[in-house]
């Protein structure tokens, strides 16, 4: 192939007649086309290869504004939730009852009946915080601060106990944790009348938690002749499962 280039270079530097020339670009013409078919193919290849690394790196930018894209998206969803928690509590007037920090669930021990929020001591949480939804449901208290967390004592936990009583009543008891989120209500005179349907509401006893939280349902009555108190099941007001947000009460009246 170099002879073959190196006898055109010297045919077209030297003065060989036109009829010489002719006889030889004639004879050589199949040659020359199949060179000059192998350089395309070799360049197209070249190309190509050029043409691939250049798609994959536009491929790699596209998935990277994709990925931000799809950032922002979850950002925009996460805010709009958030304000829905929020237009919802300002609609009930808990921040005029109140003073609240918004926090998010970011773990949950199901075995322990405690979860894990996403705020601490630099947001001004302290320990025996009480934690509600935004209807108002009591979740349950701080049990554990840090600087960034938090980590809440649900009041299904088993050394969870505080005063409560029948909504609408001056039926008074204690509402104790049983673990795996079931709760009762203890103390509860034998003489009063409680059912199946009553709400459980806190008080104001103890001064942990403020008055008129929602605790829970009864869902079974207890009452045996040789005790002197009467007990309840409670279904708590909350599904542990759904949800994501929670207020902190920092102050109440």
């Amino acid at each position: 192939m170099v002879l073959v280039i190196i006898f055109f270079v010297v045919l077209n530097l030297t003065a060989f007649t036109k009829e010489v020339k002719n006889f030889f670009y004639l004879i050589s013409s199949p040659i020359q086309k199949t060179l000059w078919r192998a350089g395309d193919r070799v360049s197209d290849f070249f190309e190509a290869i050029f043409e691939i690394k250049n798609l994959k790196k536009e491929n790699e930018e596209l998935k990277l504004k994709i990925q931000a894209l799809l950032s922002e998206n979850v950002a925009i969803i996460e805010l709009k939730k958030e304000n829905e928690i929020l237009r919802e509590a300002l609609e009930i007037g808990l921040e005029k009852e109140f003073k609240l920090v918004f926090a998010k669930i970011i773990g949950k021990d199901i075995s322990q009946d405690t979860i894990l929020i996403d705020k601490g001591s630099e947001d001004g949480i302290s320990k025996n915080s009480p934690v509600i939804t935004q209807q108002k449901t009591l979740v349950g208290k701080i049990s554990e601060v840090y600087e960034n967390f938090s980590k809440v004592m649900l009041v299904s936990n088993k050394n969870s106990s505080f005063d409560a009583k029948i909504s609408d009543s001056e039926i008074y008891g204690v509402v104790k944790g049983k673990g795996n989120f079931k709760l009762f209500l203890d103390l509860i005179p034998k003489e009063k009348e409680i059912k199946e349907g009553d709400f459980i509401v806190t008080t104001s006893l103890g001064g942990v938690f403020p008055e008129g939280l929602l605790v829970g349902e009864i869902t079974e009555v207890k009452k045996l002749d040789v005790e002197p108190f009467q007990q309840a099941e409670i279904k708590p007001a909350f599904d542990i499962k759904e949800i994501e947000n929670l207020f902190i009460i920092t102050g109440f009246k």
